[in-house]
C-alpha cells in the first residue's frame, strides 16, 4: 500500500488517547461486575493465574489483529473486512465479519444498558440511605422490586441510552476522546479510592491471599474454560469495536506496544476491583462466590452495615457506571460509522437512528424480568437469548475470524507492515498464536459454551 488510508471520520490525537478509548472499551461491567464473582466461584488464585495467561495467549494476540486490520481499512468494519479481502485476493464473503460485529454490538447495547441502568439506579438507591442497616432479605426484596417494576427499568435504560447517543454523536474528538479522558481517569481514581477503603477494613490481607494465593486444588476444568472465556470477552474483541477504535489510529503509533498497555489497564481494573471488592466480603463475613448477585445483593448488605457505607456504595455504583458507560459508547460507534460511510447521514441522525432502534430492543430485556419472565424460547427469557447469541456465538466467532484472517489470508508483508515489525521473534511468536494458539483456544471455549463438551 503506497500511501496510508485516511478515515473520514478523524483520528485519536494521540496514542495514549487511542490507549485510554481502547480501555474504556474494555473496561465494562466485566471487569467490575464479573470477574469479581467467577473468580469468587473458581477458587481465587489459581483462577487469576490462569486467566491471566489466557490474556497473554489469547487477548493481546487477537487484539493486535483486530487493532492492525482497523487501520489497514481506516473505515467501519463491513467496509474495511471488504476492501481488505478484495486487496488480499480473498472471497467477498469475509464481510460478513464485518456484519457479525456491527450487529454484535447492537446487541449487547440493547440489554447492556438496561444492566448499567441498574448501576444507574442503585447511585440513587445507596445515596438516599435505602441500604443503611438493611439485611439479606431487606436488599434482596429492594432488587427484587426493582426488577418487577417495568416502569423504572425502562427509565433507567432510556437515560442509559441518552447518555451514550450524547458522546457518540459529537465524534471522534469531541464526543469520544472528551469522554474518555474524563471517564477514565475518573474510573481509576474511584477504584483506588475504594482499595484505599479496602485496606482499612481488617480483612485486606485476606482478599489478597485469596486473589493472588493459587491453590490449584480448588480450580477445575471449567474453571479454566471460564478463564479463557473472560480473558477473550473482557477485551471486547470480536465485535468491532476495537476495529473501529484501531481506524482512528495514528500511523506511526505502535500497535505491539499499545495492545499491552491496554491489555494491562484492562486487567489492572479487574485485579482492583477485586482487591477493593473482596476485604469488604470478608471483614463483613459474606461468601466471595456468590455468583451473579454479588454486586447488587451482596456488596449493598455490607455497604449498608459498614461505617461510611453510604459514601463508599455511592461512589462503587458511579464506578460502575463510568464502566459501563466508556464500554457503551464504543458498542454502537461500528454502526454508526457504517450509516455516515454508506448512506451519508449525520452522525447526530445516525445516532437517533441506531440510538432508537437499540432502544426499543431494550424494551424486550426490561420486560424479560417481569411481564414476560414466562415467556421462553429455548428456555431462555429474551435476555437471556441475547446474551446467549451474542456472547457464546457471535463474539466467539466473530475472533476466531478476526485471527483466521489475519493469520491465514492477511499476507505477512501487510501484517508486518501494519504492525511495523520485521521478521524476527516477536513477530514470528505473535503470528504462532493468531493462527493456532487463539484460534484453537477459541473454538474450544465456543463449543464448550454452546454445550458440545
Amino acid at each position: 500500500m503506497s500511501e496510508p488510508r485516511v478515515s473520514i471520520h478523524g483520528q485519536w490525537s494521540s496514542r495514549w488517547i487511542f490507549i485510554l478509548a481502547a480501555t474504556g472499551s474494555a473496561v465494562g461491567l466485566g471487569n467490575i461486575w464479573k470477574f469479581p464473582y467467577i473468580t469468587g466461584e473458581n477458587g481465587g488464585g489459581a483462577f487469576v493465574l490462569v486467566y491471566l495467561a489466557c490474556i497473554a495467549c489469547i487477548g493481546i494476540p487477537i487484539m493486535m489483529a483486530e487493532i492492525m486490520l482497523g487501520r489497514r481499512g481506516r473505515q467501519n468494519p463491513i467496509n474495511t473486512m471488504h476492501t481488505l479481502a478484495q486487496e488480499s485476493g480473498a472471497s467477498r464473503h469475509w464481510r460478513l465479519l464485518g456484519w457479525s460485529g456491527v450487529v454484535a454490538g447492537l446487541l449487547i447495547l440493547s440489554f447492556y444498558s438496561v444492566i448499567a441502568g441498574w448501576a444507574l439506579s442503585y447511585i440513587v438507591k445507596t445515596a438516599s440511605g435505602t441500604f443503611e442497616g438493611a439485611d439479606g432479605d431487606a436488599v434482596s426484596a429492594v432488587f427484587g422490586d426493582m426488577l418487577a417494576g417495568p416502569g423504572g427499568l425502562l427509565f433507567w435504560h432510556t437515560v442509559f441510552i441518552l447518555m451514550t447517543m450524547a458522546v457518540v454523536a459529537r465524534g471522534v474528538k469531541s464526543g469520544l476522546e472528551k469522554a474518555v479522558q474524563f471517564l477514565m481517569p475518573a474510573l481509576f481514581v474511584i477504584l483506588l479510592v475504594m482499595v484505599g477503603y479496602a485496606a482499612t477494613t481488617g480483612a485486606f490481607s485476606q482478599g489478597l491471599k485469596f486473589l493472588f494465593n493459587p491453590d490449584f486444588s480448588k480450580l477445575t476444568a471449567d474453571g479454566v474454560l471460564v478463564a479463557m472465556g473472560h480473558a477473550f470477552f473482557t477485551l471486547s474483541l470480536g465485535m468491532g469495536a476495537i476495529m473501529i477504535y484501531g481506524s482512528y489510529l495514528p500511523h506511526k503509533a505502535s500497535i505491539a506496544s499499545t495492545t499491552f498497555y491496554i491489555a494491562g489497564a484492562d486487567t489492572l481494573v479487574a485485579l482492583l476491583a477485586g482487591m477493593a471488592i473482596f476485604p469488604i466480603i470478608f471483614a463483613n463475613g459474606l461468601e466471595p462466590g456468590a455468583g451473579p448477585g454479588l454486586v447488587f445483593v451482596t456488596l449493598p448488605i455490607a455497604f449498608g452495615q459498614m461505617d461510611g457505607g453510604l459514601i463508599i456504595g455511592t461512589l462503587f455504583f458511579v464506578l460502575l457506571t463510568f464502566a459501563a458507560w466508556s464500554s457503551s459508547i464504543s458498542l454502537i460507534e461500528p454502526a454508526v460509522t457504517w450509516l455516515v460511510e454508506n448512506k451519508g447521514l449525520s452522525r447526530a441522525k445516525t445516532c437517533v437512528v441506531f440510538g432508537a432502534m437499540t432502544w426499543l430492543l431494550g424494551i424486550g430485556t426490561v420486560l424479560s424480568f417481569n411481564h414476560w419472565a414466562d415467556y421462553k424460547l429455548f428456555d431462555k427469557t429474551f435476555f437471556d437469548l441475547l446474551d446467549y447469541l451474542t456472547t457464546n456465538i457471535m463474539l466467539p466467532l466473530g475472533g476466531l475470524f478476526i485471527a483466521l484472517f489475519a493469520g491465514w489470508v492477511l499476507s505477512r508483508a501487510d501484517s508486518r507492515e501494519e504492525l511495523q515489525m520485521d521478521d524476527g521473534l516477536g513477530y514470528r511468536v505473535w503470528l504462532f498464536l493468531v493462527k493456532f494458539v487463539a484460534p484453537l483456544a477459541v473454538i474450544v471455549v465456543f463449543v464448550k459454551a454452546i454445550g458440545l463438551i
